[in-house]
């Protein structure tokens, strides 16, 4: 179900494109959060409100055929690669028309024909699939490029490091983008990380830069350059995106009222607004058309999660084996 109209004809690395990206996060994730509270999304979602920017830089840079790995808070990544927003709420939801039949939820939504090879709930553990992903591409002939997305909560895990590791090892066409929102849920980065997160990059002898993640075009051009460095037989890059989660971790501190960062930081953070920021390269026609037309995909996306029905539980043992092999029943007892 395609529910995207004539605005999204902008090139996506335009700064209509990228408004367009910006502000359809933020509006899919305030409505997502919406419908946690009113129980139509069971278990609640890590919102990416605030951190649209990287997302929106990055995935400006791909071609459709180049794969990115997501992470627990993938929402925005998934969406700014390409996903149906309808298809994805309804993933959100558990409903059988999501992107993965529901299956998959928030943190694991996939969908390989725009590229997007699964979001990840193991932090770090997608640096992994994505350096696979990227040397399968390569040993096929093709010249794609496969970005991880991680935050700075993974940038400590071993798997994540032995990725770079092979990727720099082997000159993979990947990028490495850590989100650096300050905190891995509730512990600050200066109290986690030792040394810098561009120092591990480096370690592996590949380019590794810091930039704005606040600004959709600031990433965008450092993710340009690393993408076509990578498809270029250069090698793998890492880009640190600096940047603050403006929502809680995950929607379940709403309830719990988990206090880390104080209303002070959390005002200053919000200051800086990606969707602000990339919304005032736009003029106000532009930004009003584009603002119209969001809210309408956004709209029929609700309207299209709710309507569809949940997977029937007769089929829950099914797609657990790649051969298509059923699960054998389990005794009663």
């Amino acid at each position: 179900m395609a529910l995207l109209t004539a605005v999204a004809a902008h090139a996506p690395d335009s700064d209509v494109g990228l408004y367009r990206t910006v502000r359809l996060i933020r509006r899919f994730e305030e409505r997502a959060v919406e419908l946690v509270r009113s129980g139509d999304i069971i278990g609640g979602i890590h919102p990416y409100t605030g951190q649209e920017a990287v997302a929106a830089g990055v995935c400006a840079a791909l071609r459709v055929d180049d794969m990115i790995t997501s992470t627990h808070r993938g929402h925005g990544h998934v969406l700014a690669k390409g996903a149906d927003p309808a298809r994805t709420l309804a993933e959100l939801a558990g409903r059988a028309t999501g992107l993965n039949r529901g299956r998959g939820g928030s943190m694991h939504a996939a969908d390989f024909g725009s590229g997007i090879l699964g979001a990840n709930a193991i932090v770090g553990a997608n640096g992994a699939i994505t350096a696979g992903a990227a040397w399968a591409a390569r040993q096929d002939g093709g010249d794609q490029v496969a970005v991880s997305f991680f935050g700075d909560g993974a940038v400590n895990q071993g798997v994540l490091l032995e990725a770079m590791n092979l990727a720099a090892l082997w000159r993979l066409p990947t990028l490495f983008v850590c989100e650096n929102n300050g905190y891995a849920t509730t512990l600050t980065v200066t109290d986690a990380v030792a040394g810098t997160i561009t120092g591990r990059g480096e370690a592996f002898g590949m380019p590794s830069v810091t930039v704005d993640g606040m600004d959709p075009r600031a990433v965008l051009d450092a993710a340009r350059e690393a993408v076509d460095r990578a498809r270029a037989g250069g090698g793998p890059s890492l880009v640190e995106c600096l940047t603050y989660r403006f929502d809680a971790h995950h929607t379940w501190e709403h309830k719990a009222r988990v206090r880390y960062r104080d209303d002070d930081e959390v005002r200053s953070g919000r200051e800086r607004d990606p969707v602000e920021i990339q919304g005032a390269r736009l003029t106000c026609d532009e930004r009003t058309s584009v603002d119209a037309d969001v809210e309408a995909v956004v709209d029929a996306a609700v309207a299209f999660a709710l309507d569809s029905p949940h997977p029937d539980p007769v089929g829950a043992l099914d797609h657990l084996y790649a051969t298509g092999m059923r699960a054998r029943p389990g005794g009663g007892g």
